[in-house]
């Protein structure tokens, strides 16, 4: 596999290559993986016996209609069908999600998951980035992230909840908060595929508010919740018009035999998932205490079944990735293709400890290991990787990432003053140029990524941002952020400083007819500083209060939106 591992990556259209191509590299079995997401615990040994046996009936013959099968998903989650679309994965939702709905603009906060903002660049549409900042610990601000969406004049806006890939969390109220502010807009997408690893509050979904509103969709996902990737099965919920023109679009059959079957058998093991998703829980908790011990690593707060870790100085993630896989066969994700971040950051899946303890001896001996010194690029080897969808790569070298050609951007312009959020709609403002593919935030919240620290020192914790006074149309720009404070650096690696909660939103806006909900903190979950140079457990789940105590397990399966995060 040795000689082969650059090829495989290079040669894959996909972040990285297939398991059943490392399998046939190797001697047939793969790696460990903790690159892709999904849950260990699921389904049961039990479950994948009983699909064994079921193989031929299920490979033989067509599946029932999507109806059927959303009809029986409905019933287990406790959703009107007429306001779900089933689809052969999240990517085929947000393909005809971008077809159907995106006209001309979308805005994401990036990193994020690459299908939200390659999809619309695929298809010529304008993709407005909100850079997450390093020195922010990658946490969102929901309040200048929609004052960057007005001054851009986007009309689509997305959000993931949790991020991938750095796991960031906002409570249900502050992303309810966030819709209302956005109700003028084309659409707002909460994508919730992580949520149900989330432990940081019990009924965090918001798709009970999604079917209500008249442009608002929740997507969600299966095969991550389920550990079946392969089998492509995800939902998506709105009011009835918007899921129903998204289901007319699906083609037939879209959904395959072995999703109808799973999704029947869900109704038996209901128990057993919940149980699944307490390990997950548990098993990110161990993890992140493991990997904070390793000298010079940072490890960000984490609301998925992944953990963001950014790598000591010196060391160049394709070269982790690399050794990683060929010397201790762990398959592991390297961030540089993703669009905000770098090589120095890594997403890690939360597996078992048995596999963690792996994973962390094998990070040991490639980062810190005398045989073959630190991982960092050989003089006068190249590290550089493409995005892995040549559509993409073309279109960030002839567009700048922004879906329109580079010679319209010659005269561009500043970007006029931020408004008060959630201040009307504006026209959109000619895009300047700069980073492909990144579009700049409106002064002073979207500078750019510090340099890295030097290799001794941590980041250090950040203090509080002032609060945010409301601001007439006239009124001068913000003051901008106060430098980040200088602390001695603590003995080891430590969990990323989270910023302060925001302040409360000014002159909220509930939708028509409706009781406005009332004004709350757009910040996020948070942890205090670092207590002894060690975590609590509050620290690593990104909490701001005391660890509550372990509420009773339910004994049936979760309605969707319902009290089925419970912390364990």
């Amino acid at each position: 596999m040795a000689d082969n591992v650059a090829s495989l990556f290079r040669g894959t259209a996909a972040h990285s290559p297939s398991m059943a191509a490392l399998a046939r590299e190797s001697d047939g079995v793969g790696p460990i993986d903790f690159c892709i997401p999904c849950n260990p615990y699921f389904p049961t040994p039990g479950m994948f016996d009983e699909l064994a046996g079921r193989l031929r009936e299920i490979i033989t013959y067509y599946p029932s209609s999507a109806d059927t099968i959303t009809a029986e998903l409905c019933a287990l989650l406790r959703l009107p069908p007429s306001c779900v679309a089933m689809g052969n994965g999240s990517t085929e939702l947000i393909t005809w999600i971008d077809h159907l709905l995106v006209r001309e603009s979308l805005a994401i906060p990036v990193p994020t998951f690459g299908r939200w903002t390659d999809q619309p660049m695929e298809t010529g549409k304008r993709v407005d980035m909100f850079p997450l900042q390093e020195s922010a610990a990658f946490a969102l601000d929901p309040a200048k992230y929609v004052e960057f969406i007005r001054a851009r004049g986007t009309r689509v806006a997305v959000i993931c909840n949790p991020n991938n890939p750095d796991g960031g969390f906002l409570s249900r109220q502050t992303v309810v908060n966030f819709m209302d502010a956005l109700q003028d807009l084309d659409l707002v997408i909460i994508d919730e595929s992580f949520l149900e690893f989330a432990d940081a509050e019990n009924e965090p979904s918001v798709v009970e508010e999604a079917v209500l509103r008249p442009n608002v969709i929740v997507l969600r996902s299966l095969g991550k919740n389920f550990g079946l990737h392969g089998i492509r099965f995800g939902y998506l919920v709105a009011n009835p018009a918007l899921a129903g023109k998204i289901r007319s679009m699906l083609p037939k059959w879209n959904l395959n035999s072995f999703a109808e079957t799973v999704v029947f058998m869900l109704k038996e093991h209901g128990p057993e998932y919940m149980e699944s998703l307490h390990l997950v829980r548990r098993d990110r908790l161990d993890m992140a205490r493991q990997l904070t011990a390793l000298p010079g690593l940072t490890v960000y707060p984490s609301q998925g079944n992944f953990l963001f870790v950014r790598l000591p100085v010196g060391a160049e993630g394709t070269v982790v990735r690399d050794r990683l896989l060929t010397e201790h066969r762990i398959l592991v994700r390297e961030c540089g293709n993703k669009i905000g971040s770098s090589s120095r950051f890594l997403r890690l899946v939360v597996r078992p400890q048995v596999d963690v303890r792996r994973l962390v001896s094998g990070l040991e001996q490639v980062l810190y290991g005398s045989r073959r010194g630190a991982a960092v690029p050989e003089p006068g080897t190249g590290t550089a990787y493409s995005s892995g969808t040549a559509a993409v790569d073309r279109l960030i070298s002839e567009t700048n990432g922004v879906g329109i050609p580079l010679a319209a951007q010659a005269a561009a312009m500043s970007l006029p003053p931020a408004q008060t959020w959630p201040g009307p709609a504006q026209a959109p403002a000619q895009l300047p140029g700069g980073m492909p593919g990144l579009m700049p935030a409106p002064a002073p919240a979207a500078a750019m990524m510090p340099a890295p620290a030097p290799a001794a020192a941590m980041m250090p914790p950040m203090q509080p941002m002032q609060p945010m006074a409301p601001m007439p149309p006239a009124a001068p720009p913000q003051q901008p952020m106060p430098a980040v404070a200088q602390m001695p650096a603590p003995p080891m690696s430590a969990v990323a400083q989270a910023p302060a909660p925001a302040p409360p939103m000014p002159g909220m806006q509930g939708m028509p007819g409706m009781t406005p909900a009332p004004p709350a903190g757009l910040g996020q979950t948070g942890i205090p500083g670092l207590r002894n140079g060690g975590l609590t457990a509050a620290q690593v789940r990104g909490r701001t209060q005391p660890e509550p105590e372990p509420a009773p397990q339910p004994t049936g399966w979760p309605a969707a939106g319902a009290m089925y995060n419970q912390v364990g």
